[in-house]
């Protein structure tokens, strides 16, 4: 059922995407403070004693929702269980199609695939690169958020200072860094965007306007990891596509955007009509899809 699946976030390690960078910020559970064993309009979703990945526990959440809804429709035979039922292919195929009958997906037209080129015209950038090292202040439960960026603002300052010392930002990473480069002084080596985190690649290789270059990042890079002080030693600008490279691409994204929007529509739309007990799923209280 991972095609009817809300995306997730992927687990992008602490951000780098360097061979020494692997760190990773725990997934954090869905349930309910209270610990209470999740139900879904009566039918539990695990078992006694079982236990599942918070991104299992969601996607079984979803192929139930999408079960009992089935049911509903009459396009399953109710067998009223007590725990969400594992599927069978048959069952899962009257799913897909359930889905694929609700989530209307037009393609894309010329125009709009046109402008959405224009608007991201540094995502169609190929053989760009960038020699990056970097300091993680990273984000963990528990932790001051707000002593946190005052410690990696600080060491920010020091780092952009005309006269700090060669090798004072290896030292830094060294000493302040959560992230498993800092034994080698924070080297990531060479990087594309899509070697790192989204928000990094974002504010590294997709910022037209940023008048940016080599050298410390003059503002720390937030990521779902935490705070990054990032130094580019090196770049390699790479080669532009035209449109025409790109078009069927182009196409391909927005056709999947449109898809994931409209799915997760679809699942709020359940949601909000399920009642849904110790465990928390975004919902809706009104209809999203026609």
């Amino acid at each position: 059922m991972n095609a009817m699946t809300i995306p997730l976030p992927a687990d992008m390690g602490c951000g780098g995407g360097g061979g020494s960078c692997g760190c990773a910020s725990g997934a954090q559970s869905p349930l309910k403070s209270s610990l209470k064993s999740p139900t879904i309009n009566g039918v539990a979703l695990l078992g006694p004693g079982e236990q599942l990945h918070p991104e299992e526990l969601l996607e079984r959440a979803h192929t139930e929702l999408l079960r009992q809804e089935a049911v509903r429709r009459g396009l399953l035979t109710d067998t009223h269980p007590e725990h969400a039922p594992p599927l069978n292919e048959a069952q899962r195929q009257v799913l897909e199609q359930m889905v694929d009958a609700a989530v209307v997906t037009p393609a894309p037209e010329a125009s709009a695939q046109e402008r959405y080129y224009a608007a991201n015209k540094l995502h169609f950038v190929t053989g760009q690169a960038l020699h990056v090292r970097h300091i993680l202040f990273a984000v963990t439960p528990g932790v001051d958020v707000h002593k946190l960026a005052q410690r990696a603002e600080t060491a920010l300052l020091e780092l952009s200072r005309k006269d700090v010392p060669a090798g004072r930002f290896a030292e830094l990473a060294r000493e302040l860094s959560n992230c498993p480069s800092s034994a080698e002084g924070g080297e990531l080596g060479w990087i594309g965007p899509h070697d790192c985190a989204p928000e990094l690649a974002n504010e590294l290789f997709y910022q037209s306007d940023s008048g940016w270059g080599m050298g410390v990042h003059p503002r720390l890079v937030h990521t779902r990891f935490g705070f990054h002080i990032v130094e580019v030693l090196g770049r390699r600008k790479g080669t532009q596509q035209p449109f025409e490279a790109v078009q069927d691409r182009i196409a391909m994204q927005m056709t999947l955007q449109t898809r994931a929007t409209a799915l997760r529509q679809y699942m709020r739309l359940l949601i909000g009509q399920a009642q849904v007990e110790g465990l928390d799923l975004e919902g809706a209280d009104s209809p999203l899809v026609q």
